[in-house]
């Protein structure tokens, strides 16, 4: 099952490659305008606006990592031992205002200013207390256990760019500055829907050929977490005028509109033809599985994504695509997707011509290894499949699949929030 040798990025004749999509898509996405700002506590999860630039020292003082003692690096013996008098105390808050000496200690804890005259600390547990004095042994180094002023963030450097995703590391960051506030990128309006006849919203009873609406829960999932403006604008029937007053309202509200259902082949002409009238949609077969049909464009100034019907393949294409444009879109700085290649504990078989995202269990196995399995069933149909996954196995286009035991690409689910 070994892959061939043909460009892994090409697509069979009518299929559009996933790299060609992306490429595609990010040529016409564009971060959006318009900033706020905000005190640090209500800005957990916006995007920064505007670089960082420190003010202040942090730390603003040289002081001591550790419990113990402070005292000149000098004093410290090559050999045998040196026995020093200890003249004061040095406390958080509270430092000692006189000038260490040769031959003196001042006993110093965590976090306090270091005395004039002292360069290096000692832990209280490499010394010997002898009354007024400590014995100091050899082994030890100038400057050891101390934190310099700015180590941390000097005055005038970038402490944080443009684009950063503000988390709880970011907004400890900005309160250690003093900063109390923040501009950051608004929030990006996005409005979707389903579309289907046989779709009913929770509440509703079914009838015979009829199935509840799961795609609309998690989308809004997935967008919960990007922090973006939902507006969820329900299950739209396929009739031409819902169709098209639907993209209509959605258009004129939102920067974005996500719909799922009615983009695949023989699916109802209506939806096809309303976008054609409304915006520049193109309607896309993506060399993937799941997730063949996509369509994208633009209605009116908004952004058009159109998922496919399976909920599968909804998260599949939102991952994938609409993910890294939303995330540009809010001027997000964004790594490469996190891809690693790990053992496969199981055989997995597929057919050439699309790449595939079949859903995994990244583990650890019985010899403290990284290695993943399957999910098991990988219909587009099949939601739990996503449920009981947390990566997605990665077989190129060209792959007729691994054998137990070869490496696969994973990309963990923890590398796409």
């Amino acid at each position: 099952m070994n892959d061939t040798t043909r460009d892994p990025s090409a697509a069979p004749k009518g299929l559009l490659s996933v790299t060609e999509a992306r490429q595609r898509i990010d040529a016409l996405i564009t971060p959006i305008h318009g900033t706020e700002q905000l005190p640090i506590r209500t800005a957990l999860g916006r995007i920064l606006a505007a670089p960082v630039i420190s003010t202040i020292n942090v730390p603003p003082y040289t002081n001591s990592a550790m419990d113990g003692y402070a005292l000149r690096g000098t004093d410290l013996p090559m050999s045998d031992t040196a026995r020093l008098r200890v003249i004061g105390r040095a406390m958080a808050g509270a430092p000692f205002a006189g000038q260490v000496n040769a031959g003196e200690a001042v006993r110093i804890m965590t976090g306090a200013a270091m005395p004039d005259g002292a360069d290096t600390v000692l832990m209280q547990e490499r010394v010997q207390v002898d009354g007024e004095h400590i014995v100091v042994s050899a082994g030890h180094k100038p400057g050891e256990n101390v934190r310099q002023a700015g180590e941390d963030m000097a005055v005038g450097s970038t402490v944080l760019e443009s684009g950063k995703h503000l988390l709880p590391a970011e907004l400890g960051v900005l309160a250690s500055l003093g900063i109390a506030e923040v501009r950051v990128h608004r929030r990006l309006r996005v409005a979707f829907f389903s579309t289907g006849d046989e779709l009913k919203s929770l509440g509703e009873p079914l009838e015979a050929g009829q199935i509840y609406d799961s795609n609309r829960y998690t989308l809004h999932g997935m967008l919960t977490r990007l922090g973006v403006e939902l507006l969820d604008l329900g299950v739209i029937r396929d009739d031409r005028d819902a169709i098209r007053t639907a993209f209509h309202a959605a258009a004129a509200i939102a920067d974005v509109v996500i719909t799922s259902g009615g983009v695949s082949v023989g699916e109802a002409d209506f939806v096809k033809q309303t976008l054609g009238e409304l915006g520049q949609v193109d309607f896309w077969k993506i060399a993937m599985k799941p997730g063949k049909p996509l369509a994208f464009g633009k209605l009116g100034a908004a952004i058009f994504f159109g998922l496919p019907g399976n909920p599968v393949s909804v998260m599949a294409t939102f991952y994938e695509f609409v993910q890294p444009a939303l995330q540009k879109m809010l001027g997000m700085q964004t790594p490469p997707n996190l891809i690693v290649r790990v053992p496969c504990a199981v055989t997995l078989k597929k057919e050439i011509g699309r790449l595939e995202y079949q859903r995994g269990i990244l583990h650890t196995d019985a010899n403290g290894t990284l290695a993943v399995t399957t999910t098991g069933r990988q219909g587009s149909h099949v939601l739990t499949s996503m449920s009981k996954s947390n990566c997605f196995i990665i077989l190129p286009a060209e792959s007729t699949g691994v054998h137990a035991g070869e490496l696969v690409e994973v990309q963990p689910f923890a590398g796409l929030v």
